[in-house]
């Protein structure tokens, strides 16, 4: 069992802000959780009775839409936390969590988290702090859905996951996403997703092997954001 105190997960998220005696107490109550590519690790509509930290993979949010087809809405890596939200407002969960590749997870009781609120100001502001910056980065998703072409979405999604989620040995993303992945997060027809990574791809933004794509051409990139 992994200890809170030396877990470097932590320091990119509100549980820093914890004392050394409230994290002794979390990690003698929390649980150690590992998941397969493809696991579910909650549906939607599910009631949770803790937080999940991410220590080490990638995890995937999704919501099924109208036709019952899922559609990815956030990526989640080291040090992200997984429905505190839902614990703060006892709402149950309006998006599922999936493994995006093996991920290795820590779970904190529902009490755990609501004793810390209670009792720990610089964690409650923490908390507070996080949640306001995810409701900014909704309001710029629906700013740039409104405002920003597909080419200019998908590129920034690119460089987002090459920034967030880092390359492998080989230099391609980590993140590795199909094609309906990328027309889901960028709002678009998995077809139109294919045909601008193709031209990504000849224009040498991009390489590809099968689903692994590899960021040649990263200024490049960022110019398309700009134009």
């Amino acid at each position: 069992m992994s200890n809170c105190q030396h877990c470097i997960a932590r320091q990119f998220n509100s549980m820093n802000s914890l004392t050394k005696e409230e994290l002794k107490h979390i990690s003698q109550c929390k649980k150690d959780k590992v998941y397969k590519k493809g696991d579910v690790v909650f549906n939607e509509g599910y009631v949770l009775n803790g937080v999940y930290c991410v220590r080490s993979g990638i995890c995937k949010l999704t919501k099924l839409n109208a036709n019952g087809n899922e559609q990815t809405v956030k990526l989640l890596g080291v040090g992200d936390l997984i429905g505190q939200r839902s614990i703060i407002s006892n709402d149950k969960t309006n998006l599922s969590a999936v493994a995006l590749n093996d991920l290795e997870l820590c779970f904190v009781p529902k009490q755990e988290i609501l004793k810390g609120l209670q009792n720990n100001r610089d964690f409650s502001l923490d908390v507070l702090q996080h949640m306001a910056h995810d409701l900014k980065d909704i309001e710029e998703d629906l700013v740039n859905m409104a405002q920003k072409s597909v080419k200019q979405r998908l590129s920034k999604t690119l460089l987002y996951i090459h920034k967030s989620f880092g390359t492998d040995q080989d230099g391609y993303l980590n993140a590795m996403l199909s094609r309906e992945d990328y027309a889901n997060i960028v709002g678009t027809a998995t077809e139109s997703a294919i045909r601008i990574l193709s031209q990504f791809k000849k224009d040498g933004y991009i390489s590809t092997s099968g689903k692994h794509i590899k960021i040649e051409d990263y200024e490049g990139l960022k110019k398309l954001n700009t134009l």
